[in-house]
């Protein structure tokens, strides 16, 4: 049990997140606080802020004039683990946040792994410095391979002197076991109106207002995802846009495409392309084969097969599919 806490005033970007501030807010005041949450919903939806939030009203009430939660913010608060997916780099693991600042292209997809899920217990084997709990974050909780994810299970089983929130936009790829330890609080999107609104900031991009509903529909909700995918897809040449549109029925412009694609695009934004033809055809008209084809395509280039193979066969595969229908 945890003293209550003075709730902290809402900020402006979380005023949608109505239910999710309603169900922390209750367990502050009721003095009871769940070992393990699971903030589920889109992507970006204020899940983040909504953590330090909650963790910055967990602490004690002198940590107050060390400015806990700006520390909280800043991830430099001594009783603070975040986690977050890492790529492998010159054998080196880093954050999925460092790789993108820093512009390292990867030719894998990033992942949460074991040893990141091992700190944890080792974080909380430790005596809080600060505060009377460790307080551990995992964003895109999702994203742990099947190593981390058994690892985790088992730390939730133990008992321990923290909070562990779960950040996940897809709850159903974690572990039934794992959901079922975790408080789930769900956060929501935006409506239509409110993205459509988000979006207006970006139609002096020419490029991107033929494609309006299909990012808007990609991003979910999400604010964050449309600032995202907005920047994707700046990134990926207006010719392999026109190539996609036109494709021909002539094997060897598929496997030109396809070589464009994989010689220009890293792993990441293969991916994301991936994703963008799903949300494509499905806006067009519902085609569940070519979504299934896609989604096939999306596992291949995520795992060991050649992505240049990958998208060979798909393509070609795609404009017989396509040209049938």
């Amino acid at each position: 049990m945890l003293n209550n806490q003075l709730m902290a005033k809402d900020s402006d970007s979380l005023m949608h997140q109505k239910l999710a501030k309603e169900l922390l807010d209750s367990s502050i005041k009721k003095g009871y606080i769940a070992p393990s949450y699971l903030f589920s919903g889109p992507k970006g939806v204020g899940q983040e802020e909504m953590a330090i939030n909650f963790l910055s009203n967990l602490s004690n009430n002198y940590i107050k004039k060390l400015g806990r939660k700006e520390r909280l913010q800043k991830f430099n608060h001594p009783d603070l683990l975040w986690i977050e997916p890492t790529f492998i780099h010159e054998n080196k693991q880093i954050k999925e946040s460092i790789a993108k600042s820093q512009g390292i292209s990867n030719k894998s997809s990033s992942k949460i792994r074991l040893e990141q899920i091992k700190e944890i217990k080792r974080f909380l084997a430790n005596k809080p410095i600060e505060s009377s709990h460790g307080m551990i974050v995992i964003e895109d909780a999702e994203k742990m391979n099947e190593s981390a994810s058994n690892a985790l299970l088992k730390t939730l089983e133990e008992p321990m002197n923290g909070v562990i929130i779960l950040i996940s936009s897809q709850t159903e790829k974690l572990l039934s076991t794992i959901k079922s330890r975790c408080q789930e609080i769900p956060f929501k999107g935006l409506g239509y109106k409110s993205m459509k609104k988000e979006f207006k900031q970006y139609t002096d991009i020419s490029s991107i207002l033929h494609y309006e509903e299909i990012l808007l529909s990609l991003s979910n909700g999400s604010p964050k995802l449309l600032t995202e995918n907005i920047e994707y897809f700046q990134e990926v040449p207006n010719t392999i846009f026109k190539s996609i549109e036109e494709l021909s029925q002539n094997n060897l412009e598929s496997l030109d495409l396809a070589k464009t694609i994989t010689d220009e695009l890293n792993l990441e934004y293969q991916l994301w392309l991936v994703k963008f033809l799903q949300q494509k055809y499905w806006d067009i008209d519902h085609n569940i084969t070519v979504l299934n084809r896609l989604d096939k395509l999306y596992k291949q280039i995520s795992s060991s097969i050649q992505p240049r193979i990958a998208w060979e066969i798909a393509l070609i595969e795609l404009t017989r599919s396509l040209s049938t229908d």
